[in-house]
């Protein structure tokens, strides 16, 4: 196990620059998750941990050591990228033991590594196989345990569940959580899905065009999001928004106005705010009620969904035409009704013209 840190890492294509100046320290052990829109930079800082981008300026150590122009291969790591690349031709067995085998590694070491990482990925019956007689979430445990036998410090995925289908992505979700349970390693995960980023990691870093918008627990960043970005990225449905203004600024409660025009009293700070500034109001899906709360308002449903045990009602207030709404599963809400919606004060997230959010006075 090792920690990774680094330090005002840059990287630049040509005048373009890609990561600016990134500060960030993954403990040693911790499961990290790099999450973030397409685009935004995640890939690219795993590949420069990795060694297969070379930073323009900053630093990269692991283990304490500076790696930033160390070899990949150097570096302790082991890398699982989204596309298996088996070797065809080859079983499980010599697919898994071939990164070995051709640095020189003693057979019976190699037979030694491959049979532990095959015991647990439980691949034991499958070594004889070849790709082709694989499922992809079997093409995928391979991949892994290509990277178990190397005994790496640090394991880095990158989007490794992307060509699965939507039961498989669950199932190896809850074996790579396994793995990092069994072997303790430092494990670093790139994703574009934050339901992946919620249910499988110690530490979430949001990134968002280069930059580290926030990092902290799973638990964190969804009670305590810094900013807009970040509310509506962490949760799913993604929390609702609407504007609102600032109506009054007490000693212990801040007052704005509702779409609708009805005044609600809100247990922030918004000292740094001037009276008649337009603030965007946060509601998550999962607070609201039907049945009571500190105020309420209309929703014209555009779309019902019933999940079973859970049913999502879609619908329009204020100047959001895709509001959000969670309900029991034994709602029978149909699209073109009408439906009260209730919220309490302290469920809600409150954000300033900048975007940034709006400490609670008490926090919850």
């Amino acid at each position: 196990m090792a920690d990774v840190k680094l330090s005002k890492l840059v990287k630049a294509f040509g005048n373009v620059e890609i990561i600016h100046g990134i500060d960030l320290t993954i403990s040693s052990g911790e499961f990290t998750v790099f999450v973030g829109p397409s685009g935004c930079g995640k890939s690219t800082l795993l590949r420069l941990i990795a060694g297969l981008e070379e930073a323009t300026s900053g630093t990269v150590a692991i283990g304490g050591k500076d790696v930033t122009d160390v070899e990949p291969a150097n570096r302790g790591i082991a890398m699982v990228f989204q596309s298996y690349a088996l070797y065809p031709h080859m079983t499980v067995e010599e697919n898994l033991g071939f990164g070995l085998k051709m640095n020189g590694v003693e057979k019976s070491v190699v037979q030694e590594k491959t049979r532990h990482a095959s015991e647990i990925l439980q691949l034991d019956k499958l070594m004889s196989r070849k790709p082709k007689e694989l499922s992809g979430g079997q093409r995928q445990r391979v991949a892994i345990g290509r990277a178990i036998v190397r005994n790496p410090d640090v394991f880095l995925f990158d989007e490794p569940l992307s060509n699965l289908d939507a039961e498989l992505r669950v199932e190896m979700r809850l074996e790579i959580g396994k793995l990092h349970h069994q072997l303790g390693n430092t494990m670093i995960y790139v994703t574009h899905d934050q339901v992946e980023a919620m249910t499988m990691a110690d530490k979430i870093v949001v990134l968002k065009g280069g930059y580290v918008e926030q990092h902290g627990s799973p638990l964190e960043l969804y009670t305590h999001p810094e900013n807009l970005f970040v509310a509506g990225f962490i949760g799913s449905p993604r929390m609702n928004f609407m504007q609102v203004m600032l109506e009054a600024n007490g000693a212990e409660t801040t007052t704005v106005k509702l779409p609708d025009g009805q005044s609600v009293d809100l247990e922030f700070d918004t000292s740094a705010a001037n009276i008649g500034d337009p603030l965007t109001l946060g509601l998550r899906p999962e607070d609201l009620s039907g049945l009571e709360g500190d105020f309420s308002f209309e929703l014209k449903v555009a779309l019902s969904e019933h999940l079973g045990g859970t049913s999502f009602l879609y619908g329009e207030y204020g100047d959001n035409d895709n509001f959000v709404v969670e309900r029991s599963g034994s709602d029978r809400t149909k699209a073109g009704e009408s439906v009260a919606v209730f919220a309490n004060a302290r469920s809600a997230y409150l954000f300033g013209k900048d975007e940034q959010a709006f400490r609670r006075r008490v926090e919850v």
